[in-house]
């Protein structure tokens, strides 16, 4: 099989988002290699002052989310009637279709906090669509170990020498595939892909060395073509996202939390919001 090496780092950049919540970002809304993902958040502080406001009720079109909590608890709300709230190791979907309106606010009880948010496009025919919504508790979740390896699979497939586990959500469109990987310090897992996917790694814990390169903490690693990819950890082990999907190849348009494909289609979705069409 065709290995897979790493042909691209990107590195988080510290922001703000929703009622002033401290973030790290990956944006890839025009970054052919991360498509069909749009965008990378972590979450992580000790402190509460960082995140107490939460995301106070705003707009999507065009997209669906992933938060996936590690650590503390989240409640979502939106504009169909549903509510769900996650603790740590849980994860929440919302494919937003046509058009929702939510928030997502730290539980009371949550002093520290880490999870994650992934944006992941929509195809074309798929925008406009109903929205829908799911939550998925920890306990829900598919989780496999080997030697100096622990999985916990959220969603697809996840296949290579020793491993064979499904994620629960199935919803996600272009075949996504989320799983979180714990690698123990200089352990391999070989991963086995299909050619056509992109294969993505968000590194949140020690060090995947690559060649000349090391890539660390709140570092992305973008994958070339293959079929078999080959990770091994540093000196102190390793903790990372890895994201499949197929690509969608198609334009991107974007304003805000809204995601279509042309600019006419973006000035119409502001249109359909101010007049009240996402309640």
């Amino acid at each position: 099989m065709a290995q897979r090496s790493i042909r691209e780092i990107i590195n988080a950049h510290p922001s703000r988002d929703g009622d002033g919540v401290s973030i790290q970002r990956i944006a890839g809304m025009q970054h052919a290699g991360m498509d069909p993902i749009l965008m990378v958040d972590e979450l992580r502080s000790e402190h509460r002052e960082d995140f107490a406001g939460g995301f106070p009720p705003h707009p999507h079109r065009g997209m669906q989310t992933l938060t996936y909590m590690k650590q503390g608890g989240i409640v979502h709300q939106d504009s169909l009637g549903n509510r769900g709230e996650i603790r740590g190791g849980g994860a929440q979907w919302m494919s937003a279709g046509r058009g929702v309106i939510h928030s997502e606010m730290p539980t009371q009880d949550t002093s520290g906090l880490h999870g994650f948010q992934l944006w992941i496009n929509l195809p074309r025919q798929q925008k406009m669509s109903a929205p829908r919504y799911r939550d998925i508790p920890q306990h829900e979740l598919a989780r496999a170990s080997g030697t100096g390896f622990e999985i916990t699979a959220i969603a697809g497939q996840w296949q290579g020498r020793g491993l064979d586990i499904r994620g629960p959500l199935e919803e996600l469109t272009a075949q996504a595939a989320i799983a979180d990987l714990a690698l123990e310090p200089r352990a391999g897992l070989s991963l086995t892909v299909s050619a056509s996917e992109t294969l993505l790694g968000y590194v949140y814990g020690g060090s995947i060395p690559h060649g000349a390169m090391v890539i660390g903490s709140q570092q992305l690693f973008v994958t070339s073509d293959g079929e078999e990819f080959q990770l091994r950890a540093g000196d102190h082990g390793a903790k990372l996202l890895l994201l499949r999907g197929e690509p969608l190849r198609e334009p991107v348009a974007h304003y805000g939390p809204f995601v279509m494909n042309t600019a006419q289609e973006i000035e119409q979705t502001l249109r359909d919001y101010q007049s009240g069409q996402f309640l």
